[in-house]
């Protein structure tokens, strides 16, 4: 059983959502973000999603386009953010860490070689915002042989069939994108989510983590009561960009920060 499997499974177990927290590698250096990591960890995060810097984010809303943008102008490459994954790894051999991006990086990197370092990085699963599953069949290939699992979004406007197809080739956990927009946007319906949970729970067992607009502990407690967990990026994303100039204050920041969200998805 994969890392991200064995994590959800204990959180279900334990009739507990699970929280997922992004950030941008190498913003606001690269120095700054194993760090940042753990302290997520410590603040209750179950699952650490890294974000991959590309020039053309087109799902993510201001805050992540403006922390991709910071990264690359530190020359933060692919090969970078595995090596923050892999010194990650080596002080926490348990929590699944997933590499979220787009499709640009891996392919000039190549599927297998990517699959290969990641894995030996100590990643467990990917999420690539504009690989259509119809044509993923080379990237989960390579990504599978690996023991790496490819992880696609569903959105709030994807009908019922799509929904089967993706689920079907989904692995680790689907994706919901709760509203129709950019992530860390401000109009988020628990109504809606609910009944998009509900639909893919109808066609798919895997868990049904939702994310985009989970901005502050009311709304992720809102979110986990209809979900199996909760996926929180912009906001965290911000609370790094602030502290820039004294990056050594990113941690406590960041485990201060999130604390209050676990503690509301778990009195839900």
């Amino acid at each position: 059983m994969s890392r991200i499997a064995a994590r959800l499974a204990q959180r279900q177990g334990e009739g507990r959502r699970a929280l997922v927290t992004f950030i941008t590698a190498g913003d606001p250096t690269l120095d700054a973000t194993a760090p940042a990591l753990h302290a997520l960890v410590r603040g209750g995060a179950d699952i650490v999603e890294l974000g991959v810097p590309f020039s053309d984010p087109e799902a993510e809303g201001p805050s992540i386009q403006r922390s991709s943008e910071r990264a690359l102008a530190k020359g933060v490459t692919l090969a970078d953010v595995l090596h923050v994954a892999a010194a990650f790894r080596r002080a926490d051999a348990d929590t699944p860490v997933v590499l979220m991006g787009y499709l640009n990086p891996v392919l000039r990197m190549g599927y297998e070689a990517f699959a290969e370092r990641a894995a030996a990085a100590g990643v467990d699963g990917v999420i690539l915002v504009n690989l259509p599953p119809e044509e993923a069949d080379a990237a989960q290939a390579a990504l599978a042989t690996h023991g790496l699992d490819l992880i696609f979004l569903v959105a709030p406007t994807t009908q019922r069939e799509r929904a089967e197809h993706i689920a079907a080739r989904a692995s680790g956990f689907i994706y919901y994108v709760s509203l129709k927009g950019v992530t860390g946007a401000r109009h988020l319906d628990v109504a809606d989510v609910e009944r998009g949970v509900a639909a893919l729970r109808a066609v798919s067992d895997l868990p049904v983590l939702v994310g985009f607009g989970i901005r502050d502990a009311e709304s992720a407690r809102a979110v986990a009561a209809r979900a199996d967990g909760v996926v929180v990026g912009s906001a965290l994303v911000d609370a790094m960009g602030e502290r820039a100039t004294c990056p050594e204050r990113i941690p406590a920041a960041l485990e201060s920060w999130l604390r209050p969200v676990r503690e509301a998805i778990d009195e839900r």
